[in-house]
C-alpha cells in the first residue's frame, strides 16, 4: 500500500459523507458517523491534520479500501 496523504478532518468527513455515512452525534472534539451497522469516529480539531495512523484506523472502521476511500477525494 502506498503512503496515505495528510488530510484535515473536514476532508475526511467530506469523503465519508460521499460514501453514505451520516453524522449521529458529536462528543467533545469527536464526530461519530454511521452507515448501516458500521460506526466511525473522526477526531475534529480545526486546522490540524489527521495523522496517517489515525487515518488508517478510520479507513479500517469504515470497511473501505484506501483506494476507494481516496477515490471520492
Amino acid at each position: 500500500m502506498s503512503k496515505l496523504p495528510s488530510l484535515r478532518s473536514h476532508e475526511v468527513l467530506t469523503i465519508l459523507f460521499a460514501h453514505g455515512f451520516e453524522k449521529i452525534r458529536t462528543s467533545g472534539s469527536h464526530i461519530r458517523l454511521r452507515k448501516g451497522t458500521r460506526y466511525v469516529t473522526v477526531p475534529y480539531h480545526a486546522g490540524k491534520t489527521i495523522t496517517r495512523g489515525t487515518l488508517r484506523s478510520i479507513i479500517k472502521q469504515s470497511a473501505l479500501t484506501p483506494k476507494s476511500f481516496l477515490s471520492k477525494r
